[in-house]
């Protein structure tokens, strides 16, 4: 049996322009992971108040997704990137002022239009993916993009762990023995310092936006949009739709749940400095992340998606049971090893969703993407938990739960057609 190319030769340019997107959005999720426990100490605020930040971050997901929808129905998916890649610029340029007034709202403002962006891109890159090819290649093409986003999983902590961190903490009996000048000093320094990141950021949207505006992209609306309009929630009525929904909701909390609050998790379990826990940790949980993407986008030419899916659901539940009862560091390395099996989760998820749709493929991805708010809510009930329970390890038991319903979907789907109900 001879294999299909998972990208043929006439969309390698556009598919690795488009790649690039992923690596666009994956770096602005992982800064937001840094900025949940950046703030708390260069804002003086709460870590629940402090998880408004994805909060801000992921509503945007979910109000930009019909309008994009709408947009590439109307100008394509090309027009519709470019216009995310500016939207996702804007915000990141509104950071320089922000460092600077050192307001919270202003924050999450910036936040809230990176993400719309960040949306747009989503919504567009995701299905011009997955249609750009065989549909049997479908989940394997989507999980081989995907993983320029582990790419940016890898380099966002890293990178923005040197950048963001000053590597100097003080506990509240140190600061207590300061004067408020030296206290406000320190505080406006630890709050500038996302200012110059954000700032390339922009920048390389804007080089990004101007390379994909001047390269002619293989049309594919042909092939998706229908004559004639139809309701965008028509799709709804699918229930292999209905369901990716639902799965990816919970997925998408259970991933930046776990990350955003992984920092703190090694701090509480084993006294582990800022840094060391961004640049250890949280990298290595990140290149595990990597790792599993690609490795995943080529089990996927051998081994059901849907199986795999649930397979690599069950090894997370078991993982964030340890995290939460082991203590110490074998807890963390638990919490950090769930990366490797939820790697393949958001594009298997999303590609079954959209599998055989034909012209309601624009209108199913936003709606699937639209369920990447649920880090909107996640992550916020996990940081409730640990302020009010008396502890972070508590809250691993929610993405534990996450996942189950992952693994619902993954052993559902094969009996689901796309017939309306």
């Amino acid at each position: 049996m001879v294999k299909l190319p998972i990208v043929e030769k006439r969309y390698v340019v556009a598919f690795s322009l488009t790649a690039t997107l992923f690596f666009a959005w994956g770096l602005a999720s992982q800064f937001n992971d840094l900025l949940l426990h950046h703030f708390q100490k260069a804002l003086d605020i709460s870590r629940t108040r402090a998880s408004l930040t994805q909060f801000a971050f992921y509503i945007g997901y979910f109000c930009a997704p019909l309008p994009a929808a709408m947009i590439i129905r109307r100008l394509g998916y090309k027009k519709c990137m470019v216009i995310g890649l500016a939207m996702y610029a804007i915000g990141a340029f509104l950071f320089v002022p922000a460092a600077g007034l050192r307001v919270y709202g202003v924050f999450l403002i910036a936040l809230y239009i990176i993400a719309i962006g960040a949306g747009f891109l989503e919504t567009s890159a995701n299905p011009y993916i997955a249609i750009m090819g065989d549909p049997k290649t479908s989940s394997p093409r989507l999980n081989f993009a995907q993983a320029f986003n582990g790419v940016a999983t890898v380099l966002g902590p890293l990178v923005g762990g040197s950048v963001i961190f000053s590597g100097v903490e003080y506990t509240p009996a140190q600061l207590a023995t300061m004067t408020p000048q030296a206290v406000d000093a320190w505080r406006a320094e630890e709050a500038a310092s996302v200012g110059p990141p954000y700032l390339v950021l922009g920048i390389l949207m804007v080089v990004i936006a101007t390379a994909i505006a001047l390269t002619k992209y293989p049309p594919l609306r042909a092939e998706v949009t229908p004559e004639g309009r139809c309701s965008p929630f028509a799709v709804l009525k699918k229930p292999r739709v209905r369901y990716a929904v639902i799965a990816q909701f919970f997925y998408v909390g259970a991933q930046v749940g776990t990350w955003s609050l992984l920092v703190d998790f090694a701090q509480e379990a084993a006294a582990v400095p800022e840094r060391i826990a961004a640049q250890v940790y949280l990298e290595a949980t990140m290149i595990a992340f990597c790792v599993g993407r690609f490795v995943g986008a080529w089990l996927q030419r051998y081994i059901d998606p849907a199986r795999q899916l649930v397979l690599y659901g069950g090894c997370n539940v078991v993982l964030c049971c340890l995290a939460a009862t082991l203590g110490g560091f074998p807890s963390i390395w638990a919490m950090a090893a769930t990366s490797f099996f939820m790697s393949i989760m958001f594009p298997t998820i999303f590609a079954l969703g959209l599998e055989k749709l034909g012209h309601e493929t624009e209108f199913a991805s936003s709606f699937i993407v639209m369920a990447i708010s649920g880090a909107a809510v996640v992550p916020t009930l996990m940081a409730f938990m640990s302020d009010h329970l008396g502890g972070l390890h508590w809250s691993l038991f929610v993405p534990a739960v996450c996942y189950l319903v992952v693994m619902s979907f993954g052993l559902r789907v094969p009996k689901m057609g796309h017939v309306a109900t």
